[in-house]
């Protein structure tokens, strides 16, 4: 939560500003309301605890729908999870700076910009997610992580702390256009 973009905040507050200034209050206030709630989820999840699955994609839908209002129509999303893959438990906020890493390479730079796209799914013992952005294009020289950026590096480094080596996280090109992140995650249910 102390690495969300300040660059985010900056652009969300201008765009604001901006429909302010137009005089459309009405998108004005949802994205105020849509920020708000997001800050709020973010410093009200301790990021060393585990959330469902289920409030983890609400939160990520906050921080997609604020960056949906700047980008308009050049940011489409989608998302598919099963019922079942939403109890599962993940870390708090551990989709939200795929989404960044997302829209700023894949997304702001075409002109047309693109779709990301959500996938969850149980598959036996182990919570399958995916994060498919069909942005700029192949971005990925290696499936490495360590030459990545800080976003990647940081998350990379936190599916490490929760499930030691018991856990896949790969970034590759797409056959289309765009970049796949997967993750593979022990199975931890919701406790009702």
């Amino acid at each position: 939560r102390y690495q969300l973009n300040p660059h985010f905040l900056f652009n969300t507050l201008n765009a604001i500003s901006a429909l302010v200034q137009t005089k459309d209050t009405v998108r004005a206030n949802s994205m105020i309301v849509q920020l708000s709630d997001f800050l709020r989820y973010s410093l009200d999840n301790d990021p060393i605890q585990r959330v469902s699955l289920n409030e983890e994609l609400k939160a990520l839908k906050l921080y997609l729908n604020i960056e949906q209002t700047r980008f308009g129509s050049r940011l489409e999303l989608e998302f598919s999870a099963t019922a079942e893959a939403e109890e599962a438990k993940v870390p708090s906020l551990i989709l939200q700076p795929l989404a960044e890493n997302a829209i700023k390479y894949g997304i702001a730079p075409m002109e047309q910009g693109g779709k990301i796209t959500v996938i969850a799914r149980l598959d036996g013992d182990f919570l399958e997610v995916e994060m498919i952005d069909k942005g700029r294009g192949p971005a990925v020289s290696s499936p490495e992580i360590p030459s990545a950026g800080v976003g990647l590096r940081n998350t990379k480094n936190r599916l490490q702390t929760f499930y030691g080596a018991d856990y896949t996280f790969k970034l590759e090109n797409t056959d289309t256009q765009g970049t796949k992140v997967y993750m593979r995650l022990p199975l931890e249910k919701q406790v009702k």
